[in-house]
């Protein structure tokens, strides 16, 4: 879904997913700044820390600059920086809009959350990595739901969650068990993922060095939104 946005809208809308804006439309995170850069345009949020001025001017510095070559900060970010505070460390990563229907077909069992039976049997099969707690919210319909996770050899692989949800969208979370990795069980969950969100605008997006999670995009056929770019203490 994207309803006809331009892709910095839809990069607004993901900055809003992923961070939860405060009623002022602000970071509350340790994230000083995230500027999202797209080829028809650039947009930004500020921290909640931040004085009005300072954010008032550093939202007109981005509105008022050319966005950059994906994977290249753009110019105005060092300026941004320079005003907060020179010691900031600077991250991004590639965006992508998940537009179902998505498909990808690998040779394992893909149990999804939308169906009762299934969450009964990925509940004792708690991966390692899961808090026990986190693992009873995710599994019976709670925070980070929907899901869909690959099962094999008795234990779960795979998994795409929505690391984030609210009412304007959803962000993809995925996590693959080691050994299993590079077999295509992190593209087959998160297609399944994006079918049990329907009419949503659904993202997915990673770091600049985290290949494996780019081939994941690649393989789904994901189109690229741009690039979050960001300021954190």
């Amino acid at each position: 879904m994207s309803g006809g946005l331009r892709d910095v809208d839809l990069l607004g809308i993901e900055i809003g997913v992923i961070w939860r804006l405060d009623d002022r439309d602000r970071l509350p995170g340790p994230e000083e700044m995230v500027v999202g850069v797209a080829a028809d345009g650039m947009t930004a949020a500020v921290g909640a820390g931040v004085p009005g001025p300072l954010a008032a001017r550093l939202l007109d510095l981005v509105a008022g600059a050319t966005p950059s070559a994906p994977g290249r900060p753009p110019e105005v970010l060092a300026q941004c920086r320079a005003l907060l505070e020179p010691d900031l460390a600077v991250s991004g990563g590639p965006s992508y809009l998940v537009h179902p229907p998505v498909r990808f077909d690998a040779p394992v069992e893909v149990l999804r959350s939308d169906d009762p039976a299934h969450a009964r049997r990925v509940r004792p099969l708690r991966p390692g990595v899961w808090e026990p707690e986190e693992w009873e919210v995710l599994v019976g319909g709670g925070a980070g739901a929907p899901w869909a996770m690959a099962v094999e050899d008795g234990q779960v692989v795979a998994i795409c969650h929505s690391a984030r949800h609210t009412p304007a969208g959803a962000e993809a979370g995925t996590w693959t068990s080691p050994p299993f990795r590079g077999r295509g069980y992190a593209a087959a969950t998160t297609a399944a993922w994006a079918g049990l969100l329907p009419g949503t605008h659904l993202f997915y997006s990673t770091s600049a060095d985290n290949h494996s999670s780019q081939r994941v995009a690649a393989r789904l056929g994901l189109r690229p939104i741009g690039w979050l770019w960001h300021l954190t203490r």
